[in-house]
Order: C-alpha cells, then sequence, then structure tokens
C-alpha cells in the first residue's frame, strides 16, 4: 500500500513539471512568434526588400 501512495506522488509530481513546462513553451513560442513579425530579422528584411 506504502509502495502505490509514493508512485501516486511522483507520477503527480512529473505530470505537474511536464504540464508547467507545456504551458511555458507555448507562452514563450508565442512571444517569439509575435515579435518575430514585429520585429524582423536582417533575412526577413532582406527578403521583404526583394518582393
Amino acid at each position: 500500500m506504502f509502495a502505490a501512495y509514493v508512485w501516486h506522488y511522483w507520477l503527480g509530481l512529473v505530470l505537474l513539471l511536464a504540464g508547467i513546462g507545456a504551458v511555458l513553451q507555448a507562452v514563450v513560442g508565442y512571444v517569439v512568434k509575435v515579435s518575430a513579425t514585429r520585429y524582423p530579422n536582417r533575412r526577413q528584411r532582406q527578403a521583404a526588400k526583394k518582393k
């Protein structure tokens, strides 16, 4: 019975960390994608000039 409780605790902890990581990844990915259109890098500026 004790082993089941410990496994449940660690499983919950791993899932919590994975969930927090997924949310952070989504937020950072969104901010990077939005800021990339607002502040283009050199390659994007050169491509826009050629059009």
